[in-house]
C-alpha cells in the first residue's frame, strides 16, 4: 500500500523540493525521506501540564523504537491540558485540542501517529482527533506517579478531598496541609488512585489502542520507556498492515471497555469521553449501555476512590491483562488490538499476584461498580452515579433540597451557619453544565457544610449538572440531562423541594406535580454569561448536552485523511 507521505516528500519538481527541503535543516539526510513510514509523535508535554512533565524523555524512548523498525519519527506539539491549572475547567478545551489535533494529523505528511497522552483530558482530545482522521494510531500514556507517602502512610489525590475537610474543621494546620501537599505528587505521572486519567489510560488499553500494560506502569518506572519503544517499533508495523482505529473500535471493542471500567471502579467521566470517541467513529453508545453493560460486572479492583491502593499497587499485583483475565467469560475476547492480536490472546497468560488489589468474580471486592444511570422527571435524558464510592445507606434516600443557583451562590453560602440544612437534605447546585458553566467543571461533589461536618456527617446526597473528579467520591449525582442552563428540570427545583434517590431501581424523582414545573418553567430565563466572541462563544453554541458526550455537534463523524490541495 502507497505511504500517504509520498504525497509530500515522494515528489518531484518545485513541490518535492519545497516539502523536503526545509525539513533537512534539522539534519535528516535525503535517504530518510525515501519510503520510510513517517510516523509522528503527538506530544502534549507542558510545564503547564504537570501529569505530563516527563513527555520529552518518553518521545525519545517512542523515537528509539520507531528508527529501529525502519520508520522515520517526527515529533510535534499540539494543544496540552493540564487538570490542577487550566481555568475554567479543562473540560472546555477537550474539543478545542481535538480539532488541534485533527488538522495537525490531517495537514501534515504522517503515515501513523502515537498519542502521548497523560493528564485526564488529554487522552479523549488525542483520541478523538486522531479517529476523525483514521490512520494508524497507536497511544502511550504517561503512567501514574508513586503513591505519595505522608505521616507514615500513602496517599493519593483522593485524600486531597479529606485533607481539605479536616483543614475546614480545624483538625489538620497550616502546616501540616503544606506538608501533605508536599508529599503527594513525589514523581512524574498522573493521580495515583483510579482517577479520571488512570481510567482513561485504561480505557485505550481495553478498547485495543495501546499495548499490555500501558495503563498501570508507573510513570517513574523504566518499564514505561521500554513499552515506549516497542509502541514506536510496532506503529512501523502497524502502518505497513494499514490498521487504522475504524478496524478496531467495533462495537465490540466499546463493549470490552464499558466492562473493564466497571470492575476497576473508574472516573464517571469515562461515559463523557467514551461517548464523544464513539460519536467519532460511528459506534451508536447510549447512557443505557453503560449501566446494562455494568450491571453484571463486580468492582474487582481495591483501589482510591472505591477502596484503598493506588494504580501503582495494580500495575504490581498483574496489571490490566489480570483484570482482563479474570473478566473473560463477560468479553468480546475476539476484539482486535494494536499488536495484531486480541484482546483475550494478550491476556491468556496474566497472573494476579496480589488478590488483595486484585479481586476474583467469586468473591469480588465489592458487588456494586460500574456506573449507575439514573431516570426520572429531574433528569429525562439521565443522570449518572459511581455507586463502589457511594454511601450504602443513602442509596435509597428522599430529603429536601437545599438549592445553589450556580457555584458562587455556593461558595457563598455553604458555611452559612443559618443555612437551613440537615444531614437529611440533598444539596442542589445548578448551572454547572456543559453550557452553563461553561464547560462542565468537577464541582459535583460538593464539600458539605461546615455545620454537617461539624456533627461527624462526611456524606450526604448531591445533585448537579456538573462533573467530579474521578479521585472523588460519595453519593453524588451528576451529569443530569438536560442541563439546568438550556431549561431542564432541574432549573426549577426549589429550596424544600422533595427529592427521593433510588439507584436499585435507576430513579431520580422530584416530587412536583408536572403542572408546578410547568409553571415553574414560564418564569425561566436562560443564561447569558456574557461571552460574546472567540472560542467559548463557539463552545456554548455548539456543545451538545452530557448524554450526548458533550462534543461539538458539528465534529460528529470523520472527515478521513485526504487532503485534496497542495499549499504552494
Amino acid at each position: 500500500m502507497p505511504l500517504r507521505s509520498h504525497d509530500w516528500f515522494g515528489r518531484t519538481g518545485k513541490d518535492g523540493f519545497i516539502y523536503r527541503a526545509w525539513m533537512k535543516n534539522q539534519g535528516f539526510p535525503h535517504h530518510e525521506f525515501e519510503g520510510k513510514p513517517v510516523i509522528g509523535i503527538c506530544n502534549t508535554w507542558s510545564e503547564l501540564t504537570p501529569c505530563n512533565a516527563h513527555f520529552r524523555e518518553l518521545a525519545e524512548a517512542i523515537k528509539r523504537g520507531v528508527w529501529e523498525a525502519g520508520g522515520f519519527p517526527l515529533e510535534f506539539p499540539v494543544m496540552s491540558l493540564g487538570e490542577c491549572q487550566i481555568k475554567p475547567t479543562a473540560m472546555l478545551f477537550r474539543n478545542l485540542a481535538s480539532m488541534d489535533v485533527e488538522e495537525s494529523i490531517r495537514g501534515n505528511s504522517l503515515d501513523g501517529v502515537i498519542l502521548m497522552c497523560g493528564c485526564d483530558k488529554t487522552t479523549p482530545s488525542l483520541v478523538m482527533g486522531a479517529c476523525s482522521v483514521d490512520i494508524p494510531t497507536m497511544v502511550v500514556s504517561g503512567g501514574p506517579m508513586l503513591a505519595g507517602r505522608f505521616q507514615g502512610r500513602k496517599i493519593g489525590t483522593s485524600d486531597l478531598w479529606r485533607f481539605a475537610e479536616a483543614f475546614k474543621m480545624g483538625e489538620m494546620s497550616q502546616a501540616e496541609f503544606i506538608a501533605a501537599e508536599a508529599s503527594m505528587a513525589r514523581s512524574p505521572g498522573h493521580c495515583a488512585p483510579m482517577g479520571t486519567a488512570s481510567t482513561m489510560a485504561a480505557m485505550v488499553e481495553s478498547l485495543g489502542l495501546a499495548l499490555p500494560d500501558n495503563a498501570t506502569i508507573p510513570a517513574a518506572d523504566s518499564r514505561r520507556k521500554v513499552l515506549a519503544h516497542l509502541t514506536g517499533a510496532r506503529m512501523v508495523e502497524l502502518v505497513r498492515e494499514n490498521l487504522t482505529p475504524s478496524k478496531i473500535l467495533t462495537r465490540q471493542a466499546f463493549e470490552n471497555a464499558i466492562m473493564v471500567n466497571a470492575a476497576l471502579g473508574g472516573s464517571t467521566n469515562f461515559i463523557l469521553h467514551l461517548t464523544a470517541i464513539a460519536g467519532r467513529v460511528g459506534v451508536d453508545l447510549s447512557l443505557d449501555d453503560f449501566d446494562t453493560l455494568s450491571a453484571k460486572i463486580p468492582l474487582l479492583a481495591n483501589l482510591q476512590p472505591s477502596g484503598e491502593h493506588f494504580v501503582e499497587d495494580l500495575f504490581y499485583a498483574g496489571g490490566l491483562p489480570a483484570v482482563i483475565r479474570e473478566l473473560r467469560q463477560f468479553l468480546h475476547n475476539d476484539a482486535l488490538t494494536v499488536n495484531g492480536h486480541s484482546i483475550g490472546e494478550n491476556c491468556a497468560e496474566a497472573q494476579c499476584y496480589d488478590s488483595a488489589v486484585i479481586a476474583t468474580i467469586d468473591a469480588p471486592f465489592k458487588p456494586e461498580s460500574g456506573i449507575a444511570v439514573l431516570r426520572g422527571n429531574l433528569c429525562p435524558h439521565g443522570a449518572v452515579l459511581k455507586p463502589s464510592a457511594a454511601t450504602p445507606a443513602l442509596m435509597q434516600h428522599t430529603g429536601r433540597a437545599v438549592v445553589f443557583e450556580n457555584i458562587d451562590d455556593y461558595k457563598a453560602r455553604i458555611d452559612d451557619p443559618d443555612l437551613d440544612v440537615d444531614p437529611s437534605c440533598v444539596l442542589v447546585l445548578k448551572n454547572v453544565g456543559p453550557k452553563g458553566y461553561p464547560g462542565m467543571p468537577e464541582v459535583g461533589n460538593m464539600q458539605l457544610p461546615a455545620k454537617i461536618l461539624a456533627q461527624g456527617v462526611h456524606d450526604m446526597v448531591r445533585i448537579s449538572d456538573g462533573r467530579m473528579s474521578g479521585t472523588g467520591f460519595g453519593t453524588v449525582v451528576l451529569h443530569v440531562s438536560p442541563e439546568s442552563a438550556v431549561g431542564g428540570n432541574l432549573a426549577f427545583v426549589q429550596n424544600g423541594d422533595l427529592i427521593t434517590l433510588d439507584v436499585e431501581n435507576r430513579s431520580l424523582h422530584l416530587h412536583v406535580s408536572d403542572e408546578e414545573l410547568a409553571s415553574r418553567l414560564v418564569a425561566f430565563k436562560p443564561l447569558d454569561l456574557g461571552y460574546t466572541r472567540g472560542y467559548v462563544n463557539m463552545y456554548i453554541r455548539h456543545v451538545t448536552q452530557a448524554h450526548e458526550g458533550a462534543d461539538f455537534d458539528f465534529l460528529r463523524g470523520g472527515s478521513g485523511s485526504e487532503v485534496k490541495r497542495d499549499s504552494h
